[in-house]
């Protein structure tokens, strides 16, 4: 039987080849970087503490080919972290839950762009 969790990870996962930094929303604080995107969620190498299952409302700018950034603003359920190789740092998994139509548009123009590369 699948599940969302499921489908969610199947989700194809662009990697974010250039450092872009993720916001708090409520701290106003960078908290790590983004690691790879998909439609339904992201992979953040946090720098920060952060706490499993609980939301957050997160900030991050992607750039296109052309060098046109798009910001995006999302609320996320942290799903799962595990200690990263550097002391302080973690590997968190968000799942999307709010994304209005025109980011979720612009967000997958970003995954399916030529040249991107997967995970």
């Amino acid at each position: 039987m699948n599940t969302l969790a499921d489908e969610a990870r199947r989700a194809r996962r662009r990697r974010v080849d250039d450092r872009v930094d993720v916001i708090d929303d409520m701290t106003e604080k960078a908290i790590g970087q983004l690691g790879n995107v998909s439609e339904s969620g992201l992979l953040l190498l946090a720098n920060a503490p952060l706490y499993e299952d609980c939301l957050y409302q997160l900030r991050f700018v992607l750039s296109d080919r052309a060098g046109n950034r798009h910001a995006f603003e999302v609320g996320a359920h942290l799903l799962w972290q595990n200690d990263a190789s550097a002391p302080g740092q973690a590997w968190t998994g968000f799942r999307f839950l709010s994304l209005d139509d025109g980011q979720i548009e612009r967000l997958r123009d970003w995954i399916d762009a030529p040249g991107a590369t997967y995970v």
